[in-house]
C-alpha cells in the first residue's frame, strides 16, 4: 500500500525546547523508529514541516546587516535540505537496507491567492503577548496567537494553496525504483510559473498538510498519515467538552470549526484527499504511528 506521511514540526521540536540540532536530533531518531516500521510494510513517501526552522533561519538572515534578509522561498529551500539530511540520516540508521533520497521540491501557487493578504502560517519561535508584538512593530512582522488560550504568539505568514508539485515525475521514478522519497519539505519551496513557464520563488511558506494532501492525489496514495504532537481530531477543542474523534465522515468535516494556521489545514487536507480519492486518511500523535495507520489510534477520517 503507498502511504504518504506527514509529519509535524514535532517530528523535530517539541513545544518549548530549543532549536538546537542536538534537540532535532535527538527527536527524529526516536521518530525513525515508528516510521521505518511503516517503510517495511507499506510504499512510504515522507512530506515535513518546517515552522520552527524557517523562522530562526528568518531571524538569523535578518541579524546580518551587511546584506538584505534572504527571502522565505529561498529559506524555505535551506530548511528543506537542513531538515532532510537530519530526517534522512536518523532513517538510514534505522533502514540501513533502503535507498533513500531528499528531494529539493517547488510547490506551484497562485499569485493572486488571496492568503497573500491575510497571513495566518506560524513560523518561528514562540513569544508572549508583549514581545511578538514588540517585535511586530519594530520589524513589520504580522503576529498571532498560537493556540486557544492566547498565552503564546508567533509570527505569521502568507500560506496560499499548492497548486502542483515542480518535481512530481521525478517523485514517480524515484518511487519506482524502491527509493523512499523526503520531499515537499515545508510545503514545498513557494513558486509561481514565471516568463516561458519557468518557476519563480514567491514571498510565502506553504502549509506541509496540504501539500501533502496534493501529492498523494498526484501519486496515487491509498492513505494519507499526518502526524503530530496530538492524539487525533479533538471536537470542542481547548473547552470543558474536548474529546477526541476516533473516526469521523469527511464530509461531517467542517474546517471553520478548527483554528487557522494549526488544526484547521490539516483538516482541509484529509477531507479532500478522502472525499476526492475514496481512501481514508488518518490524523494522530508521531509515537503511535503505526497503531494510526492500522486505525487503533488517533483519528481516522472516512470518504
Amino acid at each position: 500500500m503507498r502511504v504518504l506521511v506527514a509529519i509535524g514540526g514535532n517530528a523535530l521540536l517539541k513545544r518549548g525546547e530549543a532549536l538546537s540540532i542536538a534537540n532535532q536530533r535527538r527527536n527524529i531518531g526516536k521518530a525513525a523508529e515508528a516510521l521505518a516500521a511503516i517503510a517495511r510494510e507499506h510504499e512510504m513517501v515522507l512530506v515535513h514541516g518546517n515552522g520552527p526552522q524557517v523562522g530562526l533561519l528568518a531571524l538569523e538572515a535578518d541579524a546580518y546587516k551587511e546584506a538584505p534578509p534572504y527571502p522565505l522561498d529561498v529559506l524555505g529551500a535551506e530548511s528543506q535540505g537542513m531538515i532532510g539530511y537530519v530526517i534522512e540520516e536518523a532513517m538510514r540508521r534505522a533502514l540501513p537496507e533502503r535507498e533513500i533520497a531528499t528531494l529539493l521540491t517547488q510547490t506551484l501557487v497562485d499569485p493572486a491567492d488571496p492568503a497573500f493578504a491575510a497571513p495566518s502560517k506560524p513560523i518561528g519561535p514562540l513569544y508572549d503577548e508583549a514581545t511578538a508584538k514588540a517585535l511586530a512593530a519594530e520589524r513589520g512582522w504580522t503576529v498571532a496567537p498560537d493556540g486557544p488560550n492566547g498565552k503564546v504568539w508567533r509570527r505569521v505568514v502568507a500560506s496560499p494553496a499548492p497548486h502542483g508539485i515542480v518535481e512530481i515525475e521525478t517523485i514517480r521514478r524515484l518511487i519506482e525504483w524502491n527509493c523512499l522519497v523526503i520531499c515537499a519539505g515545508g510545503g514545498g519551496i513557494p513558486v509561481k510559473a514565471g516568463a516561458g513557464g519557468a518557476p519563480e520563488g514567491v514571498e510565502a511558506v506553504i502549509d506541509k498538510d496540504l501539500a501533502a494532501c496534493l501529492l498523494a492525489i498526484e501519486l496515487g496514495a491509498e492513505r494519507l498519515l499526518i502526524l503530530t504532537d496530538v492524539d487525533g481530531v479533538q471536537a470542542d477543542w481547548g473547552r470543558p467538552t474536548q474529546r477526541r474523534l476516533s473516526s469521523v465522515s469527511a464530509r461531517t468535516l467542517d474546517p471553520a470549526d478548527f483554528a487557522a494556521g494549526s488544526m484547521r489545514p490539516k483538516i482541509e487536507a484529509v477531507r479532500r484527499f478522502a472525499l476526492e480519492t475514496g481512501h481514508p486518511a488518518l490524523i494522530g500523535n508521531l509515537d503511535d504511528a503505526g497503531a494510526v495507520l492500522a486505525g487503533e489510534a488517533g483519528t481516522r477520517i472516512d470518504p
